[in-house]
């Protein structure tokens, strides 16, 4: 498959998980009679990786998200040439998602962008957690998340269930993080969210960056070492 093929894969997984993901927080999530809440939210990111994974994971891979991206490479499931190409695709499919989002969020009357459903820590953290907590979360969750797909996609794992573990994997993160990050895991995603956010969360978005490459890496070189059953 061609790069650009894939790029263009990844383009519109990253579209379709900001737009469906941060969609239902930003759209949905603010209307109590509609009984959606943190589990609906939850639950609309896992089924956004879950059906473009079906839609185009066999095209580019299905990453969607650049920390996933560095933890194949790290585990050795992923070429360091495509590595930036990829990451380029998913940031910009995020922030073309959000665009989206927020030209159909603004047609509200008396709409206010606020949070966004952005991500950040202290006074931007649903919970107010604190920075180091948030850290710990992102790092924590992203290891588990890169986990679930390194062991879900093995070769000796069940064929054609891969994304329906990746999915629900997702979902669970969330349930688990929203009140403390509201749930990144993925920096285009962070990224995407916070260009139109009335808060500071663009001046935090490096926090999401960093701790769920981070905990991404350290997946990678786990499973690597430990577990690929392709030694």
């Amino acid at each position: 498959m061609s790069l650009g093929k894939k790029m263009g894969a990844e383009f519109f997984g990253t579209f379709w998980l900001v737009l469906g993901g941060c969609g239902s927080a930003v759209l949905a999530a603010g209307f109590p009679e509609l009984g959606i809440g943190f589990m609906g939210v939850a639950l609309a990111f896992g089924l956004t990786v879950l059906t473009m994974a079906y839609a185009v994971g066999h095209i580019s891979g299905g990453h969607f998200n650049p920390a996933v991206s560095f933890g194949l490479w790290s585990a050795g499931k992923f070429e360091s040439k495509e590595l930036l190409p990829y990451i380029a695709a998913q940031v910009i499919g995020g922030a073309v998602g959000a665009t989206v989002l927020y030209m159909i969020a603004s047609g509200q009357a008396d709409f206010v962008a606020g949070g966004f459903a952005s991500n950040g820590f202290g006074e931007l953290s649903p919970g107010k957690y604190s920075m180091m907590s948030v850290v710990i979360t992102e790092v924590v969750m992203t290891f588990m998340f890169l986990f679930i797909i390194l062991g879900a996609t093995d070769e000796k794992a069940p064929a054609g269930f891969a994304p329906i573990a990746i999915g629900l994997g997702l979902t669970l993160i969330h349930l688990i993080s929203i009140p403390v990050s509201n749930t990144s895991v993925n920096p285009a995603r962070s990224t995407a969210a916070a260009i139109f956010a009335d808060t500071a969360a663009m001046g935090q978005v490096w926090i999401f960056w960093l701790a769920p490459i981070v905990g991404a890496v350290l997946a990678g070189l786990v499973w690597k070492y430990f577990f690929s059953t392709s030694k």
